[in-house]
């Protein structure tokens, strides 16, 4: 039987890559990969040592699961991690980031296909 849902996850995550992506790189200490990107945003709730919650957002990074591939091996995103985006002639400089009670990251479709990875920006 022909799997429908899991075409459409595929045509969803090109058209995606194609038209709602820019160029990014993923490092994890001296290895790297270029891949493609779409930016997104994760609000979240953090509550600080005098007991106030106070609300920030993460940026998130979906990337396709099969591209991010260190050492020749397919990896999974890792707190620590980086991003960097080339922007205004300046690279920028994203860092994956444990957000509490929902991870580093997470899967955007049933398949896994797609990942939506959480970043704070620290250069």
């Amino acid at each position: 039987m022909v799997d429908l849902l899991g075409q459409a996850v595929d045509w969803v995550n090109g058209m995606r890559a194609a038209h709602l992506s820019r160029s990014v790189t993923y490092v994890r200490g001296g290895e790297s990969v270029e891949l493609l990107a779409t930016l997104g945003s994760t609000l979240y709730e953090v509550t600080d040592e005098a007991g106030a919650t106070v609300q920030a957002k993460a940026t998130d990074f979906i990337v396709s699961a099969d591209e991010l591939v260190l050492g020749g091996e397919p990896v999974e995103p890792q707190v620590g991690d980086s991003i960097h985006v080339a922007a205004g002639g300046k690279v920028l400089v994203f860092e994956v980031l444990e957000l509490a009670g929902a991870g580093h990251y997470r899967p955007c479709d049933p398949y896994g296909a797609a990942l939506r990875i959480h970043t704070k920006q620290v250069e």
